[in-house]
């Protein structure tokens, strides 16, 4: 990975896959960067061999996804890049040590009022999703607060007085603003929001995909087992 060489890094093969997926895709496979408990076949992830054999500066890596398809993003291996922390870091434990996964401590709001999480829920901090997945029920609860149709749909002169979708974690609140959760494409409009039922012994399971990571820079500390956020500049 550019100057950082690994020795002896296992690789998983799929020989078969379900649909077309990776034939139309832009990438030729998956980097895995969560924790070793959930590494197919027992291999060591890329990140602990690196850690392991003394390949970064800190435990850590770092990610920014840049806005409105610039180039620009990138992963950082060992290293926070300050220029993205300009606005201060929040730091947050994880729960569980397998993906990223964080306790959303109160609820998801929006326009101050509480719209999903009341009783609080799991969430995933995951690069490799592309949207906002959530419980089928805050989906519909959420689709309806902003007046999209229930596949998302929503008219494209709305978006500018639509509101922040805030999630509050950590005893802070993280808001995605409508520039982030809408989508548009030959104009039309589609909010960036997936449902789906994955519930975990803490609660309810929600991941918080590109559509947050673009709001914020993220910060995976692998020797504290905490996640950072950041708000862009």
């Amino acid at each position: 990975v550019t100057g950082i060489e690994v020795i002896h890094q296992i690789f998983g093969l799929s020989e078969t896959e379900p649909g077309d997926f990776f034939y139309y895709a832009p990438f030729d496979g998956i980097l895995g960067l969560a924790f070793p408990s959930i590494a197919s076949s027992g291999a060591t992830p890329v990140f602990d061999n690196m850690m392991a054999e003394g390949l970064v500066a800190k435990d850590l890596f770092s990610v920014y996804l840049s806005k409105n398809e610039q180039s620009g993003s990138f992963v950082l291996f060992g290293a926070i890049d300050p220029f993205y922390t300009t606005r201060g870091i929040t730091w947050i434990p994880l729960s569980a040590e397998t993906y990223w996964q964080i306790t959303m401590d109160r609820y998801v709001s929006i326009n101050g009022k509480s719209v999903a999480c009341s009783l609080g829920c799991q969430a995933i901090v995951d690069t490799g999703t592309s949207l906002l997945a959530m419980p089928n029920r805050a989906l519909g609860t959420i689709l309806r607060t902003l007046g999209a149709s229930s596949g998302g749909e929503i008219n494209c002169n709305s978006v500018s007085m639509l509101p922040d979708v805030v999630f509050h974690i950590n005893g802070k609140a993280f808001p995605v603003s409508p520039s982030a959760y809408v989508m548009e494409s030959n104009g039309f409009c589609n909010l960036g929001f997936e449902g789906m039922n994955v519930p975990t012994e803490s609660g309810e399971l929600w991941i918080l995909g590109d559509i947050f990571i673009h709001e914020y820079y993220v910060i995976f500390n692998r020797a504290k087992n905490m996640v950072g956020l950041s708000p862009l500049p």
